[in-house]
């Protein structure tokens, strides 16, 4: 009874102590401020402080969002590398450099652009209760560098680009005076790397200005200066680090009081109490805090949340904090990073400062909500922000929604600069480091850190070698790494590397996805792509696979940054007389992107005790060429080919995931699929059977089976069992779709069985893959020709030039130096009686693998529009060429069909091209085969090498 007596007294006290501190109430100072521009640096020179400004504008917010700024230009200044500096000398570009009609290719454009000093100013009163207290001024995100000015008083200058910027006031006398504020967007001596999303233009902008909370607060000559709190899950308590500041001359007694309670649910906390004596100046105060045997841990699945409330008792006076913290523990235990002891599989995205509205992050928690709710729809439980560090409310969102956050010291330093060099940069990223670890190191989403992304300079090594080795031995609360990118140095806690993944930097199509046929049997383990080191891997910006645009979205940018890249693609398009196929090349382009997309994550999780992976991205990054990567667009939205659910299939805590050497079967062949699952849930799964089904494409079931009841552990790699099917004999080319369902978890795989032999009569048809005399002769004659090509029989120009492959633009080909693939996959009419035998959707499916890799595409843009393909290839949205993988004209008084597919040779291992060509003869010998548009054999011959 004492102790609840206890208890419930110092419940009454906390909320006392919080109702006295709200007396004291924060000025706001967001509202009108005056506002100046100082382009030649004559502010501070000229006292500027000492001036009524002229103009005026809200804080807070941004230059461009009150309209100021200057028009954009070809000679505006931008921060972020340009691939090719040379654009605009090329005819294409040309109508884009009118100063009526700028509009600039690479990443969204702001309505306008400043970069330099501005002067923001205005009046502020302090009450007469706060004579002889000093003052902090909190300026919660800037950009960037800010310096202070009381009256005519400087009170310093502050750089950090990811923490508030304080500044103290002291001595200041009750009633009016002037604030102004000097901020400067340049980079100058401090160099974070042009293309950092801390301030680069490929994303958030470089923008101008200062948001979030601005304000003014009294502080107490005695007060809290630094609270760190850290997680003991093993013995169930909290350690309290305090920094106690005592601005009296003489040492002053105090009563401490610690609340814990839980904030998003119900616990019973006993309190301390604890009497100190301060010295002048800062004093260290520890604490061991039990939170009881029944203390409640975060994860992302219960993401519990503790309220501490520190409160100081003194001279009849009550100050008090309050931090919110989770009981959490991150480590790497034996190569396997665990989240309370449970191993923890990261499926992430990146978040790169994209927010095309406002062109900087959002400082409310309701918008974080919102994002991170978005990527749990899509089985994702974390989130790495790319060189750059995100605000207070970001942390906060994470905390409650329960996401693992990576943060970085807003830094990329490459390009432009080098880490480990002595230069200015060095220091900085030492100073934001402390910063970022000073005021959010104590939510429990801040799970991983590192410097920034992939460094460059010859003693970056070094540099991060010391970095991790302060961080872990100063910061346990977080798994640390060197970089995002590289280097994989011994200490790191978890590499963060761009290996392994089905498509790299450089592989063009030399990569797994397109030069191995469709298989789902490999891991990276088996293709030996893990380091030997024994420290876990997280994959790094996994994925990258391009989409072509949807210029609907156009409409959806109405804040400062526009979409006028988008313009010049859909005027490109339309251009080439394909503007009506705008819809028809979003939604095929992305069903083949999403096909990638599953690719690269079931080899992530196939891989035994690998540490996760982070894509770039789930959502479209418009910046460095445009790159059109996400199934979602820069707003978090759906774009209409892929839905959550079916996205969370693949990618979830719990995965089904077969290993097949083939998708691809001939009738009387066995179907033999190894079944396992990946396990991250919260716990294991008990006494359940897994089952799978055959089915073909109008929902019959064709097979079906059981592979047992058995429990599941966390982990992956769990083998369930083996499926066998053998394939009956039905003379038709079918796709079947195997799904495997555990406990309600289901997963899919397409897959085709085709008939041993084709059973198409001898039509007459002329088969050639030669373009010469008997084949002329053949269509004046009358007859049908079939004209097969394949790789290297199309003339550069005329679409040998064209980089064809099976997967989808990597990253973009301005920002890869023209890598290839350069194409998007294929668009049909599966209805067309050309494809009647080969089952096919109207996008790119595992089933044209062999096509494409056995292709080149052709070009129509020399011939008339009405020369409509059968097969098109969607072309990269910057050339918009017209593009054919099958075509139909007529010749002369033939009619010739022009496959730019080979369907000539090794057809005996290549059943997908035997089937298709099956299905083309068949076509070709019926009626419906009267093609409209004309060649003459000049433009076929004009072709071909």
């Amino acid at each position: 009874m004492k102790k609840l007596i206890n208890y419930l007294l110092l419940l009454v006290i906390a909320f006392s102590t919080s109702c006295a501190t709200e007396k004291v109430t924060d000025i706001d100072l967001s509202g009108e401020w005056l506002f100046k521009t100082d382009p030649n640096d004559q502010g501070e020179q000229e006292a500027w402080y000492n001036t009524q400004l002229e103009e005026t504008l809200q804080l807070p917010g941004s230059m461009v969002e009150n309209g100021k700024g200057d028009a954009i230009a070809m000679n505006t200044e931008w921060v972020g590398g340009v691939r090719n500096p040379n654009w605009h000398k090329d005819p294409n570009y040309a109508p884009y450099h009118d100063p009526e009609n700028i509009r600039f290719p690479y990443w969204l454009q702001p309505e306008k652009k400043y970069t330099g000093a501005a002067w923001y100013q205005r009046s502020i009163n302090i009450p007469a209760d706060w004579k002889d207290k000093t003052i902090e001024l909190k300026l919660e995100r800037c950009h960037w560098e800010t310096s202070v000015w009381i009256d005519d008083q400087y009170l310093g200058t502050e750089n950090s680009l990811a923490t508030p910027h304080y500044y103290q006031l002291k001595d200041l006398d009750p009633g009016q005076h002037t604030l102004s504020i000097r901020v400067d967007n340049r980079t100058k001596e401090i160099d974070p790397g042009r293309n950092s999303h801390s301030i680069s233009d490929h994303t958030q902008s470089n923008w101008h200005g200062i948001i979030g909370e601005i304000s003014l607060k009294p502080i107490e000559a005695i007060r809290i200066n630094q609270l760190k709190l850290t997680p003991n899950v093993t013995d169930k308590l909290v350690s309290v680090e305090a920094t106690l500041f005592n601005g009296n001359e003489e040492e002053q007694n105090v009563s401490i009081h610690l609340v814990a309670e839980g904030q998003n649910f119900s616990a019973t906390v006993e309190p301390i109490i604890k009497e100190v004596s301060l010295n002048k100046g800062n004093n260290e105060i520890s604490f061991e805090y039990a939170l009881g045997s029944e203390a409640q841990l975060w994860d992302e699945f219960s993401p519990n949340l503790y309220q501490l409330t520190f409160s100081i008792h003194f001279n009849d006076q009550q100050l008090s904090t309050k931090q919110t913290f989770g009981l959490r523990d991150i480590r790497v235990d034996d190569g396997i990073i665990k989240i309370n002891g449970r191993q923890l599989f990261l499926r992430g995205t990146l978040e790169c400062a994209i927010f095309p509205k406002t062109g900087y992050p959002p400082t409310n928690k309701e918008e974080w909500r919102r994002i991170y709710q978005v990527i749990q729809a899509h089985g994702l439980n974390h989130m790495r922000f790319h060189s750059w560090c995100p605000p207070e409310a970001a942390f906060e969102a994470a905390d409650e929604e329960g996401v693992y956050l990576h943060v970085e010291c807003s830094s990329w330093a490459n390009q432009s600069t080098t880490l480990g060099d002595g230069k200015p940069i060095d220091n900085f990223i030492w100073e934001e480091s402390k910063r970022i670890v000073e005021e959010y190191g104590n939510h429990p989403s801040f799970c991983l850190m590192a410097y920034g992304n992939e460094p460059g300079g010859p003693n970056h090594k070094t540099f991060l070698a010391e970095f991790l080795s302060y961080w872990k031995a100063e910061d346990d609360r977080r798994i640390y790494t060197s970089a995002a990118g590289w280097p994989a140095i011994p200490e790191n806690e978890f590499h963060n590397i761009p290996q392994p993944r089905v498509q790299g930097w450089g592989e063009e199509l030399s990569s797994v996805i397109n030069a191995e046929p469709p298989a789902t049997d490999y891991d990276w383990h088996s293709r030996n792509k893990m380091p030997e080191d024994g420290i876990p891997v997280v994959s790094h910006e996994i994925g990258q696979w391009c989409v072509y645009p949807n210029f609907k979205e156009i409409e959806k940018y109405t804040g400062v940054l526009k979409a006028r890249n988008f313009e010049i693609f859909k005027e490109s398009l339309e251009a080439n007389k394909m503007g009506h196929l705008a819809d028809s090349f979003l939604l095929a382009s992305g069903k083949l992107q999403a096909l990638c997309y599953k690719a690269d994550i079931e080899a992530a999780l196939r891989t035994k005790d690998f540490g996760g992976f982070q894509l770039l991205d789930l959502h479209d990054f418009p910046g460095q060429g445009t790159a059109l990567v996400g199934i979602l667009d820069p707003f978090w939205e759906e774009k209409g080919y892929i839905s959550p659910e079916e996205f969370k299939r693949f990618c979830n805590t719990v995965v089904p995931l077969v290993r097949l050497d083939k998708r691809i079967f001939v009738e009387g062949e066995m179907l033999k699929a190894k079944v396992e699952v990946a396990n991250f849930g919260a716990e294991k799964i008990t006494s359940t059977p897994t089952e799978w089904t055959i089915k073909n494409e109008a929902g019959e079931v064709l097979g079906k089976g059981s592979l047992g009841v058995q429990d599941i552990p966390i982990g992956n790699g769990i083998d369930l069992g083996e499926i066998e099917y053998p394939f009956q004999k039905s003379g038709n080319a079918q796709k079947l779709v195997l799904e495997v369902n555990l406990n309600g978890y289901a997963n899919s795989w397409d897959i085709w069985v085709y008939p041993e032999m084709a059973n198409i009569p001898n039509t007459g048809t002329i088969i050639t893959d030669k373009w010469d005399a008997q084949t002329l002769q053949a269509l004046q004659d009358g007859k049908n020709v079939l004209l097969s090509l394949g790789k290297g029989k199309v003339k550069e120009g005329k679409g040998g030039e064209v980089g064809l492959g099976f997967s989808s633009i990597f990253w973009n080909t301005a920002w890869t130096d023209g890598q290839k693939p350069h194409t998007l996959g294929i668009l049909c009419d599966p209805e067309h009686p050309a494809l009647a035998l080969f089952p096919t959707e109207y996008h790119s499916n595992w089933q044209w693998w062999d096509a494409v890799s056995h292709a080149d595409v052709i070009k129509l843009n020399d011939f008339s529009e009405n020369l409509s393909p059968i097969v098109r290839v969607i072309d990269d949205w910057v050339s918009n060429r017209r593009l054919a993988l099958l075509l139909e004209a007529k010749v002369g008084n033939g009619k010739l069909l022009i496959s730019g597919i080979d369907l000539h040779n090794d057809l005996d291992s290549r059943h997908e091209a035997r089937q298709l060509l099956s299905s083309l003869k068949n076509y070709m010998a019926s009626e419906k085969f009267d093609p409209k548009a004309e060649l003459s054999t000049e433009d076929i011959k004009g072709l071909l090498q």
